[in-house]
């Protein structure tokens, strides 16, 4: 199977708001920058252009979007909310109900690129 159809399933599975919410900020995602390459790596979904941009992990009471060079990352809107003592690392986390930034989110997926472009 592709990866686009494992993220496809992890959705369906979830069954609730959490598949809803992580199909939402795919979509965020991948309207953020047409080269984001879908792909599933230790289980979960991972998006990436020029390395990996960052990964969409799924708890009881989150969805995580974890950004591998997110201490790099320019954050202006200030989503990053989460993994925020780490040296490399940063991410977001998206509880039930809660609004996505959509053109923040956007603005970080391409600042992350960035990140990526210049290594």
């Amino acid at each position: 199977k592709s990866p686009s159809q494992l993220i496809d399933e992890r959705i369906e599975e979830l069954g609730d708001w959490r598949g809803e919410m992580l199909s939402r900020l795919r979509g965020v995602i991948k309207s953020a920058d047409s080269k984001v390459v879908e792909e599933w790596k230790w289980n979960v979904p991972v998006w990436s252009r020029d390395g990996i941009l960052c990964t969409g992990e799924t708890y009881k009471s989150v969805v995580k979007l974890t950004f591998a060079k997110g201490a790099s990352v320019e954050d202006p809107s200030r989503l990053f909310n989460s993994s925020l003592e780490g040296n490399t690392r940063r991410a977001i986390d998206f509880r039930q109900g809660e609004k996505i930034d959509e053109k923040a989110l956007k603005a970080l997926v391409r600042a992350a690129v960035a990140v990526n472009r210049e290594a």
